[in-house]
Formats: structure tokens, C-alpha cells, sequence
């Protein structure tokens, strides 16, 4: 005989309805572990019908475990699910699970063969279409400590990695920084050569003066609003967020930023 409280612990280990864990157990014969099973198998079922519909909400969320750090993109369909308890359990699962792939660098399709099942069990429970976009992997060199940042609960994330200060509210501050003014590069020299020259190119189109001026001067000249671009675009460089008359460069000369990832809900890639 199936009973209430067999219903509701089913209900209560896979989030499943109570219509559907009642079917489930009554297809059972009352055995929990097979009707467990099978409401994975609809849950799977689900995510095949929900397979194509449009997901442009959801979650960035980083894990750090000791000198290992994942940061993931899982996507649904509605901003509504994206804020339930059920979808921030799920991304942090799928982060935990990010944390202990193997390899380094891009681990997508790893992280997505690993926690198929998770996916599944969730679409099932959630009704929803849920994808795990991207996900990347970092592996400290031993003298580097990571730090993350989740702004308006995971609509923005960021994880960076930093050799010569590991004071965690610091941390925490430049990983704001990095949120609010989304830098592109880490410095000056990380920026290629060629969007320099690009950005030289712009500088003497958009200011007709500079033409037919002696090259020392012309020189000097763009090196000065070469300065201002890394000012836009370079985390050392950028006004700091807490006093925009410094910059982070100047307030930790002996910080090196080795890497960071600034990732948002649905941007392009």
C-alpha cells in the first residue's frame, strides 16, 4: 500500500510533484530506490522536449576548494526559476562538480558529461529548460590564491587570481572592481599590439591637428592617449572603485593579478 509519508519522502528526495511520485511509487510496487529511478528517466524524458526552448536567465557561480577554482554558467528559461532555492542548488552542485574535473581551462563539455544526470533530475523538477553554458577550471601554481564575487545573486561573477596579497576583503574589493567596471585586460603589457596600433589609428582619424605634426612630438602625443585607453580598459589602471583619484596599480605596486573572469548571465562569447 502506498501511504502519505512514502509519497512525501519521495517528493522530498527528487522535488518531483505529488501526482507524479505517487504514479511513480504505484509503478513500483512501493520500491523507492525504482521509483527514484524512474522519475530520473522522466526527468530526462522532459529535458528532451525542453531541449529547444530559448534559456537567456540563470546563474555565473565560482567554487574555490584550496588551490583548485571553477567558475560555471548554467542558463534556464525564466528569471522566475533562475531565483528559486531548487536552481542555486543546482549551480552550486554543477560548480562543485566543476571544482573536481581533471584537466584545466575549458571544462564545459566535461562538467556537462560528469553531471548529466544532476541536469536531468533538475529539468524534471524544475520544468524547464537548463543548460550549463560554460565553465572553466583554474589550477594555482602553489604561490597564487584565488577569490570570487557574486553580484545580484550570480547575474554577474567574477574569479581572479593573485600572487603577493591574500588579505580576503581586499580581495573581495577587486573582485567588485572587476564586477562594476568589467576591465579587458590586467595591464598595459597584456594589451596585443595590434589594438594599440588600432587604437594610434583612431587617435590621429579622430584629431586632424596631430597630421603633419615633427614624429617626437606625434610620438608623445599617443603615448599619452595610449595611457588613457589602458586607463578604460586595464584593471591596474582603471580608477579604483573605492577612490577614482587612484588607481590599483598605485595602491598594491607589489600585487600581480595573474587572471580574473568577468562573466554575465547570457552575454556574447
Amino acid at each position: 500500500m502506498i501511504t502519505a509519508k512514502m509519497v512525501q519522502e519521495l517528493r522530498e528526495k527528487t522535488g518531483a510533484g505529488m501526482m507524479d511520485c505517487k504514479k511513480a511509487l504505484d509503478a513500483a510496487n512501493g520500491d523507492m530506490a525504482i521509483a527514484i529511478d524512474n522519475l530520473r528517466k522522466a526527468g530526462a524524458a522532459k529535458a528532451e522536449k525542453k531541449s529547444g526552448r530559448s534559456t537567456n536567465q540563470g546563474k555565473v557561480w565560482t567554487k574555490i576548494d584550496g588551490k583548485e577554482a571553477a567558475i560555471v554558467e548554467v542558463l534556464c528559461e525564466t528569471d522566475f526559476a533562475a531565483n528559486t532555492d531548487k536552481f542555486a542548488k543546482l549551480v552550486s552542485l554543477l560548480a562543485d562538480g566543476a571544482v573536481k574535473v581533471a584537466k584545466e581551462g575549458d571544462i564545459a563539455a566535461e562538467v556537462n558529461k560528469q553531471e548529466e544526470a544532476t541536469l536531468h533530475e533538475y529539468i524534471g523538477t524544475i520544468s524547464e529548460n537548463i543548460q550549463l553554458r560554460r565553465a572553466q577550471k583554474w589550477v594555482s601554481n602553489g604561490n597564487t590564491v584565488f577569490a570570487g564575487y557574486h553580484h545580484m545573486g550570480g547575474r554577474v561573477s567574477v574569479l581572479i587570481e593573485v600572487e603577493g596579497e591574500s588579505d580576503p576583503a581586499f580581495l573581495n574589493d577587486i573582485c567588485m572592481h572587476i564586477a562594476a567596471f568589467s576591465p579587458s585586460y590586467v595591464c598595459g603589457d597584456d594589451v596585443p599590439a595590434d589594438v594599440i596600433a588600432h587604437e594610434k589609428e583612431i587617435a590621429l582619424a579622430a584629431d586632424p591637428k596631430l597630421q603633419g605634426k615633427p614624429q617626437q612630438m606625434l610620438d608623445k602625443i599617443l603615448m599619452g592617449k595610449i595611457g588613457r585607453f589602458f586607463s578604460d580598459v586595464c584593471l591596474m589602471n582603471q580608477p579604483w572603485v573605492k577612490d577614482d583619484k587612484t588607481c590599483l596599480a598605485k595602491i598594491k605596486p607589489n600585487l600581480k593579478v595573474k587572471r580574473f573572469v568577468r562573466w554575465a548571465v547570457g552575454e556574447e562569447i
